[in-house]
């Protein structure tokens, strides 16, 4: 308390409210190989739909780790995903360059004020799927419209003619829309220019096949249009913005379309249009926000970026006041290509993906799927693993250890012996094998590791109860999806993967496919062999020690140990009320706060728990008694 050096009245305030937080202990990670979306980022996702918008669709390359990451988010709707960085990954750009734009970031870093040279739009991110891009732009009022462009040289049309001739075609595009002076105002667009004879061959706008609606008269006039022409507002001028400090022929509208429907399975398909942008680097819409056309790109597209302007025009990228911007008069088309996806993702790879959730200051994570695992890479994410301490990782075996493997014995011998080369932790969990399931996007059958259904009824056991609650049984342990398994052991084999601290996934008939096995890859005999225990020991940590944050920097006396004590014991009594321990003590007092522990700027809290086990083994005694006897003499 502040000391008064006058009479006076000091109002003060003191905050003796503090709880300990409710804390996330479901949010997937997972790092894997993709078709499109950022590289090397962290991007959260809720929905497969998601997913799909952002990550692309599977193909025969990358199923395995996408599924893994869909099939968790049918139990829950928090994941972190990250897009593992492969070789031979590139852009699709309009100049065919081989070029890597990772994320936003580097976009910003390298690209964003054309300093690459690399053409003048790029695919939004990596991959073969830009190669169906096409970038049309439309720059002045001459590349939109032209009436009386030229004229029909050409006597001998009729009805159902695809080629005309003109007295001069060079003004005319491919794609342009063309009217032929016809009383209907009919409209055709040009398929072919051949500027030796002046001849154009075209199709009926509205339908995109057939030829003239009527017989045309020699020397009709001719009007050409953008192609884009009806899906904008007008032509291209002079914004009010740019008009009002006194410069000209700012505006430019900008088509994204699919040219070969691999995007949106229609060929031709627009997927984007900017309306009206400004060439000016200043420019603001009338809402106030930037309406420079690289920026409302980057801003507004998902599907590319620009990357420098048009080499046949000047003063672009410069400021509103006194510029006038250089027309070009002829519309642009530009096809995107050069995009590839890449090599198969490597171990290596994965790893840096992962370390993306190293720091568990920053990155909150408290299920790590691992997708496609060899030994390598299940060390890789023990590792990450325990050094957050705030998350398990959930594993499977390799393909080859389960898929197509006839004899059980077999795989049961593949399966251990796999796993007898990981090293223990209680911070990993190993499943049995693979399911079959169907995969919608390619129309087929497909055989995915399980590790992603694993961690997700981990989650979901924290939505319908808590994370301290065994996610497996016929209770929380169900397994969605699941045509087949690729192995399914018997009680025997059960019992070996078990004694291997192999978590065994059983189809059981009219009973589904369910998750029979709750142990961690802790080797020593422990209560945190069970994940139930380590789970709930990584709830308390991480809750508690949040708030223990709040402690740092205040004075070690009995008053903070107090407070301390009455923030912990109402938290745990309530994990105890929810049968997540079956007794506490809190131990903060003089006792472990010794002289020595305070004059080091220290403070201790020992925290001691009787965790709640789950139910393993079941035994039933049936006993068969003669008619006189009572119960009470043979239970006794």
């Amino acid at each position: 308390m502040a000391f008064q050096v006058s009479p006076g009245v000091l109002v003060q305030e003191r905050d003796l409210t503090r709880i300990i937080p409710a804390v996330s202990t479901s949010v997937g990670a997972f790092a894997g190989q993709f078709t499109q979306g950022p590289l090397d980022e962290i991007v959260s996702i809720t929905s497969e739909q998601e997913l799909v918008s952002l990550f692309g669709k599977p193909n025969s390359t990358n199923y395995e780790q996408w599924f893994s990451a869909a099939n968790f988010l049918q139990y829950s709707n928090a994941l972190r995903v990250v897009r593992a960085t492969n070789s031979s990954l590139t852009n699709a750009n309009t100049t065919g360059s081989s070029i890597l734009i990772e994320n936003t970031t580097d976009y910003q870093d390298n690209y964003a004020t054309g300093q690459a040279n690399v053409g003048n739009f790029t695919a939004r991110t990596a991959g073969a799927w830009g190669n169906s891009l096409q970038v049309a732009t439309c720059a002045t009022a001459t590349a939109y419209e032209q009436s009386g462009v030229t004229t029909v040289n050409d006597a001998t049309t009729a009805v159902g003619d695809t080629t005309i001739v003109l007295d001069d075609s060079s003004d005319i595009n491919v794609g342009d829309i063309v009217n032929f002076a016809e009383s209907g105002g009919y409209e055709y667009r040009v398929t072919d220019n051949n500027t030796g004879t002046n001849t154009i061959t075209f199709v009926r706008k509205e339908t995109g096949t057939g030829g003239l609606h009527t017989a045309v008269a020699d020397t009709s006039s001719v009007r050409r249009r953008w192609r884009y022409y009806d899906l904008v507002s007008g032509a291209p001028g002079t914004s009010p913005f740019v008009s009002d400090r006194s410069g000209s022929n700012d505006e430019i509208h900008i088509i994204v379309v699919d040219e070969d429907g691999g995007i949106s399975g229609v060929p031709g398909e627009v997927l984007e249009v900017f309306d009206s942008a400004s060439k000016a680097a200043d420019a603001k819409s009338p809402q106030g926000e930037s309406n420079y056309y690289p920026t409302v790109i980057y801003n507004k597209s998902q599907y590319i970026y620009w990357t420098d302007h048009n080499a046949s025009g000047s003063n672009w990228g410069n400021n509103a006041s006194g510029t006038s911007f250089t027309a070009v008069d002829t519309p642009t088309l530009e096809s995107l290509s050069a995009g590839s996806d890449g090599s198969a993702v490597t171990d290596a790879q994965l790893k840096t993906a992962y370390e993306k959730f190293q720091d568990a200051e920053t990155v909150d994570v408290g299920l790590i799927v691992a997708g496609t695992c060899s030994a390598t890479h299940i060390d890789n994410l023990i590792t990450i693993a325990e050094q957050r301490k705030d998350c398990v990782a959930f594993v499977s075996p390799e393909r080859n250890d389960v898929v197509n493997v006839a004899n059980s014995t077999t795989q049961t011998s593949n399966v251990t012996a796999f796993y007898s080369t990981v090293r223990s932790s209680s911070y990993v969990f190993f499943d049995s094998g693979y399911k079959y399931m169907y995969d919608r996007y390619n129309d087929t059958y497909r055989f995915v590791p399980l590790n992603g259904d694993i961690a997700g009824l981990s989650a979901r056991t924290d939505l319908i109860a808590d994370s301290w609650f065994s996610p497996a049984g016929l209770n929380r342990g169900t397994i969605r999806g699941a045509v087949k398994l690729a192995y399914n052991p018997n009680k025997t084999e059960r019992d070996d993967l078990y004694r291997s601290r192999i978590n065994p996934v059983v189809t059981f008939p009219g009973q589904g496919t369910v998750l029979f096995g709750d142990k961690t890859g802790l080797s020593a005999p422990s209560a945190f062999d069970r994940v139930n225990v380590r789970r709930l020991f990584i709830t308390l940590e991480k809750a508690i020690s949040t708030a223990s944050k709040f402690q740092l920097f205040e004075l070690n006396d009995e008053f903070t140990r107090a407070n301390f004590r009455n923030i912990v014991e109402p938290f745990l009594r309530e994990v105890q009320g929810r049968r997540g321990i079956t007794d506490f003590l809190v131990v903060c007092d003089e006792t472990n706060n010794t002289g020595d522990v305070i004059d080091r700027n220290e403070f201790v809290a020992e925290i001691f728990v009787k965790p709640a086990r789950s139910i393993n083994f079941i035994t039933l005694s049936f006993v068969a008694t003669r008619t006189g006897v009572s119960f009470e003499e043979v239970a006794g």
